[in-house]
């Protein structure tokens, strides 16, 4: 994985004030508190890099600001198209206004090429590409390594109603072709990719919303060209260059100003 910039100083962490916020929940990566209007919170984004349901732990100075950055302007672009999101808008270069939803407790993986798990269970080597898009749930329990569920077990123990898991697959399959083009016009390939969801209530009406992140942290993206891995992979398989790779993807998507990125202070977030 080649050196993208030789420095990442604009990605230091910095201290924010939060003893005003009451903390609402705390994750791996994120943090939610208290929103400034009813029905909204504030997602922040840690620095913390957590693999194989936290067992392996770092903090990468800069990556929740890169993923709070990336998320944001996938999150926009699918607003604008019309695939319901709980983005609101971001904040600061760590955290996001959002709408608070009843987070529904499945992981929802999209694959396109196989790749980590589905490569071991299946004795398919990486990389190769699937006959067709394969959508996946995972029950959200860390304590039982989030296992594979199928729709029997979600509405057999009520995590969701047919009718949503019906709306919940037609939302993947948006966000996958979105995201499959999005990246593609710039250079990388959507290996796969999870996605959470969630219920949002507006007076008397429920739909389901896509939730949580869209970020390298949740994707498995690879340079078109040399297959070099620029996810979580990179951490998860200690390849080093989290943040050089999370970097590279915010310049292809146009996050970074492109006059920026050859300074020798480092390349600088589009504000």
């Amino acid at each position: 994985m080649k050196e993208f910039w030789p420095t990442m100083d604009f990605l230091k962490p910095r201290l924010i004030p939060m003893n005003r916020r009451r903390r609402i929940y705390e994750g791996k990566a994120k943090v939610l508190y208290e929103g400034p209007e009813p029905g909204t919170l504030i997602q922040h984004f840690k620095d913390d890099a957590t693999a194989f349901n936290a067992k392996k732990h770092q903090i990468i100075d800069g990556k929740g600001v890169l993923n709070n950055r990336i998320s944001e302007f996938i999150f926009q672009h699918l607003n604008n198209i019309g695939v319901p999101t709980h983005f609101i808008r971001r904040l600061n270069m760590r955290e996001q206004l959002i709408k608070e939803v009843e987070i529904i407790p499945l992981e929802v993986v999209v694959r396109n090429v196989a790749a980590g798990s589905l490569s071991t269970r299946l004795g398919l080597e990486e990389g190769t590409q699937l006959p067709r898009s394969i959508i996946e749930f995972y029950y959200k329990n860390d304590g039982l390594n989030d296992p594979m569920v199928s729709e029997e077990h979600i509405t057999a123990f009520g995590w969701a109603s047919p009718q949503e898991i019906d709306d919940i697959m037609a939302l993947a399959i948006r966000v996958n072709d979105f995201l499959s083009g999005l990246f593609l016009g710039v250079g990388i390939r959507l290996i796969d990719f999870k996605m959470e969801t969630g219920r949002l209530w507006e007076g008397e009406m429920m739909r389901i919303v896509v939730a949580d992140e869209i970020s390298p942290d949740s994707c498995r993206l690879w340079d078109v060209k040399s297959n070099d891995k620029m996810d979580k992979d990179r951490f998860r398989r200690d390849l080093g260059g989290v943040v050089e790779a999370y970097t590279e993807v915010a310049r292809r998507l146009g996050i970074m100003q492109e006059s920026e990125a050859t300074r020798p202070t480092g390349p600088q977030l589009v504000q």
